[in-house]
Order: C-alpha cells, then sequence, then structure tokens
C-alpha cells in the first residue's frame, strides 16, 4: 500500500486503520466480513497442506500421506466417530512445518473443533508412539511413562496401537483424501459453541475464552496441570506437570 496515499482514497473494501490503536467499528466491520469469509476456506486449505505429504516417505515403508490415510481408515472401519477420524487423518499434518514438533502443530489446528481429549491425543502422540521405536535410537521407549495417571493416557495409548503404530501397510487398501474431505469440512466448519468462543455482533470475529480468574492456576481443565516441555520428537523431557 502506498505510504503516501490518503486514508479517503483507500479501497472502500479495507480498513483506514494505520495502527490498530486507531481503528473503528465500521473497520472491524469490514475486517469481520472478509475473516468470515476466509474462515469458511479452512478445510479446503488444511486438504491442501496434507496433499504435500504425498510421496513424502522420510524412510518409511509408505508415504507419510498413505500413513495417514491408513490411519484414518482404520479408525473409520473401527467405528469411530467423525471427529475422531479427522483427527487420525491430521495427526501428523505437522511434519512439512513442525519438524521438531509436529504433535503440537497438528494440534493446534484441530482444537477449536475437537473434544479435549482428541485435542490430548493429537498433542501427545508422539510420546506414546515413540514406545515402538524410541530404544532402537537410544532413546527411552517408556517416555510416555511421564504422563501415566493422566485421565487420557489409555486413549493416547490405544490409538497409537490400534491405528497410527499399524497404519504403515503398503498392502492395505486405505480410502482416499477425497472419501475423508466432507468429514473433514463438516469437523471443521466452525469452533463447537462449548469452547465458549463468542461472536461479535458486527465482525463476526471470535475470542478465545480465557481460564476463569478463580480457577487454579496449578490445575486448569485443559491442557491438564501444566504442558510438559516438548522436544524433537514430541517427548517431555520431565513429568513437570505432576502436581
Amino acid at each position: 500500500m502506498d505510504v503516501g496515499m490518503d486514508r479517503e482514497d483507500r479501497p472502500a473494501g479495507r480498513a483506514k486503520f494505520r495502527a490498530m490503536k486507531d481503528g473503528t467499528a465500521d473497520d472491524w466491520a469490514i475486517i469481520g466480513g472478509e475473516y468470515r469469509a476466509f474462515a469458511r476456506g479452512l478445510p479446503d486449505r488444511v486438504l491442501d497442506h496434507l496433499r504435500l505429504l504425498d510421496g513424502d516417505f522420510g524412510g518409511f515403508p509408505v508415504d507419510r500421506l498413505e500413513h495417514s490415510l491408513q490411519t484414518a481408515t482404520r479408525a473409520h472401519r473401527d467405528g469411530r466417530d467423525e471427529a475422531y477420524v479427522v483427527m487420525a487423518l491430521l495427526h501428523d499434518i505437522g511434519d512439512t512445518l513442525g519438524s521438531y514438533n509436529h504433535p503440537e502443530v497438528a494440534a493446534a489446528i484441530l482444537k477449536p473443533f475437537v473434544s479435549e481429549e482428541l485435542f490430548w491425543i493429537c498433542q501427545n502422540h508422539g510420546a506414546f508412539q515413540g514406545y515402538y521405536y524410541f530404544h532402537f535410537l537410544g532413546m527411552d521407549q517408556n517416555a510416555r511413562e511421564a504422563f501415566r495417571g493422566h485421565p487420557h493416557f489409555e486413549a493416547c495409548r490405544e490409538f497409537c496401537e490400534k491405528y497410527d503404530q499399524a497404519a504403515f501397510d503398503p498392502d492395505y487398501m486405505s480410502e482416499s483424501l477425497d472419501f475423508f474431505a466432507p468429514m473433514v469440512r463438516r469437523v471443521l466448519a466452525r469452533p463447537p459453541a462449548r469452547l465458549g468462543l463468542r461472536q461479535g455482533a458486527r465482525s463476526g470475529l471470535t475470542a478465545q475464552p480465557a481460564f476463569s480468574a478463580s480457577a487454579s492456576a496449578a490445575s486448569p481443565t485443559w491442557p491438564w496441570k501444566v504442558r510438559p516441555p516438548a522436544t524433537q520428537l514430541g517427548v517431555p523431557s520431565k513429568p513437570s506437570w505432576r502436581a
């Protein structure tokens, strides 16, 4: 944008402030309208990013897209609901941009749309998946034990055992990405009201809910206690979240 352009000469479809503190309700009505249109395209952007995993083997028996499809297919055929299947499909989508913390990248995308349990499974599956191979790399095979006692420990263990670690079979007949696309669009359509996200009266923008001032800082509801620091493979360095 030409810094010499007068505010009155700027396109009508853009806000007119040069610093946020100078914004007006009209400015934010414009931005809110653009936000709503952009947000509707989120599922397709996620699907496009997932396609980047096609042909990326990284030494594995199948490429990362096939692994994602196979994980989701196994969950779907096992009767899991759509939110679970979409979590299974997207659990490794962070591989391209989060080489050192891919579970957290995927979990951040899913967080507004899935339950606390599914968010936790996705965020921490790296440590649980390590049970099957960390010992071959000189790492602690039982790193997941740092989470022992967490309400979602068993759910994450089951996800990795039944779907994630089993999804490297080149002969398995996975469903296609087109098969899962409608599920992705439905699950990522909008954040559920239970999260407490509020829609602005004019802008349509949403605000993330904050923990209640009366809540205990030591044990918030989500995430549980204090999230452990992540290392390259999503493994906690120590169980610092324990009370």
